[in-house]
């Protein structure tokens, strides 16, 4: 009698699935950034390691370069190339900004120069 296979993961520690999307180049790195703070799971700061992740989660990251959203589409079993790393989500657009957060001014600004 043969077993059948063994069903995908619903959910991974957020450590672990991290460093399967290589956003982290260690394991260590990635148990590191989940407890820094620097990560919303579903709006709610992560200071657990151990905190899973599961398909549909968005997790806002504040790192070096930014901040980046990302929506979770795929758990791994195991780390691999990049290209197949990068399967495991996708980029969210950032909020768009308000227009009094703009640059430029607000346009009433600009008619009391004028």
């Amino acid at each position: 009698m043969s077993e059948a296979p063994p069903e995908p993961a619903q959910s991974q520690r957020i450590d672990k699935w991290l460093w399967h999307a290589r956003f982290a180049r260690t394991r260590g790195a990635a148990q590191q950034l989940a407890r820094s703070g620097h990560i919303r799971l579903n709006r709610d700061k992560v200071r657990d390691a151990a905190r899973p992740v599961r398909a549909g989660d968005v997790l806002t990251m504040s790192l070096r370069r930014g901040v980046r959203i990302i929506r979770v589409v795929g758990i791994a079993e195991r780390r691999e190339s990049y290209a197949l790393a990068r399967l495991l989500y996708e980029d969210e657009p950032l909020s768009p900004r308000r227009p009094e957060q703009t640059q430029t001014g607000s346009e009433d600004g600009n008619r009391a120069a004028e």
